[in-house]
């Protein structure tokens, strides 16, 4: 452990540069830039300078994955500069939260593998937004794109798992015009990616409290194994098949059919997204108000606050008796749904649906933060305080 964190440190100062270093040799003979003295004008951001914008971030998000799939051990020398006659850095600040960052994901690594979970390799990729710059100061969303790919340690895990993630990136130039990426933080309203280090802020999708009598889902544990619990995939009239398979498909590519709630302020598609899924494997509508929790439709023009909001389609699941609580979480499988409340204050905040299950393990897929595949262990090495609750369908 203690050798991967002086390479790592390492590298960090052949990549981003003490935070006093000054900027490379050739950073003065672009517009605003100026290492000999302070300049009277804003810096420039021009196309080189978004360029370094986009390496930076390439290696912040690949840092994140690597630590993941190895703790970070490989490509560690090579310097971000190359190629480039400029130089953007992490401040000091961002720089010691990376190295947090990565020290949690690395934990998580060794936590996942004596739970019998491993990836064997990833990638990611990171497209950066338009920037916005007012002053000394520029800031863009980067969408980061990562797939791990699952090493077969029980046998029969799924092929890979993924997800999109968007952050918001500050960069702050001093006054000699040299920039530093002064901030990270998620651009999403669910912060449920496999990188993620901090937990979400609880804010779940679209809730509209009811006047009418709720019940209360009993919490699942999360102990593993859970006792057998075997769910027959070809009774009841239900198509589990065709939920995972609408949950795979559109789990980034949105269906246009429906409304997107994952834009500022609109709450999340979570639980918007598992009822697409839910319908397409044959729940009916229950036509009525929008707001009785005892109803549940959705289509292009309306729906009702069951089909989009977490607690109540918790609610209108247990009172509709389509669902059935389970003990454990691992007891799932193709098309249960899992929903969690991240800081137990008793309302529920986040909704995903099992697409596979292997070797006692399901595995789920998301929105808002999109997410295909990834194994209930991994979530829970995230969120382990948090409260689950699993439900049959």
């Amino acid at each position: 452990m203690k050798s991967r964190r002086i390479s790592r440190t390492r590298r960090r100062a052949a990549i981003f540069g003490a935070a006093t270093a000054s900027v490379v040799a050739g950073a003065a003979m672009l517009p605003g830039w100026n290492a000999g003295a302070a300049v009277t004008n804003d810096p420039t951001v021009n196309a080189r300078t978004k360029a370094t914008f986009q390496r930076l971030a390439d290696a912040v998000f690949t840092d994140r994955t690597e630590a993941l799939v190895d703790g970070g051990k490989s490509d560690r020398d090579k310097p971000l500069t190359d190629g480039f006659s400029q130089d953007v850095r992490l401040s000091s600040g961002t720089a010691r939260s990376e190295d947090a960052a990565l020290s949690t994901l690395d934990r998580r690594r060794g936590e996942l593998a004596e739970l019998g979970e491993k990836y064997s390799k990833g990638s990611t990729t990171v497209t950066l937004g338009a920037t916005s710059v007012k002053g000394r100061k520029a800031q863009t969303v980067a969408t980061e794109t990562t797939t791990l790919t699952y090493e077969k340690v029980r046998g029969g895990e799924p092929g890979t798992t993924g997800f999109q993630a968007r952050h918001e990136l500050t960069f702050t130039a001093d006054r000699r015009g040299n920039w530093q990426l002064t901030g990270i933080r998620p651009a999403d309203e669910d912060n449920l990616a496999v990188n993620q280090t901090t937990a979400p802020q609880a804010t779940g999708s679209v809730s509209v409290k009811s006047a009418t009598t709720t019940p209360s889902a009993p919490k699942a544990s999360i102990a593993y194994p859970g006792p057998a619990n075997p769910k027959n995939l070809t009774a009841g009239g239900l198509d589990y098949k065709a939920m995972a398979a609408y949950a795979k498909r559109y789990w980034s590519d949105y269906n246009p059919a429906y409304p997107n709630y994952n834009g500022a302020g609109a709450g999340g598609d979570c639980t918007n997204f598992v009822s697409q899924a839910l319908k397409e494997g044959g729940w009916k509508h229950v036509p009525g108000y929008v707001y009785d929790y005892t109803r549940w439709f959705g289509n292009a023009d309306i729906q009702s606050h069951s089909f989009v909001g977490v607690n109540e389609w918790s609610w209108f699941a247990q009172n509709s008796e389509r669902t059935t609580s389970l003990a454990n979480v691992h007891q799932m499988d193709v098309g249960d749904v899992l929903q969690i409340d991240f800081d137990k204050d008793g309302s529920k905040d986040h909704t995903m649906i099992v697409t596979s299950r292997s070797q006692g393990v399901p595995y789920l897929t998301y929105h808002s933060t999109n997410t295909y595949s990834r194994s209930v262990a991994s979530i829970i090495a995230s969120y382990p305080n948090a409260a689950y609750y699993a439900y049959r369908t």
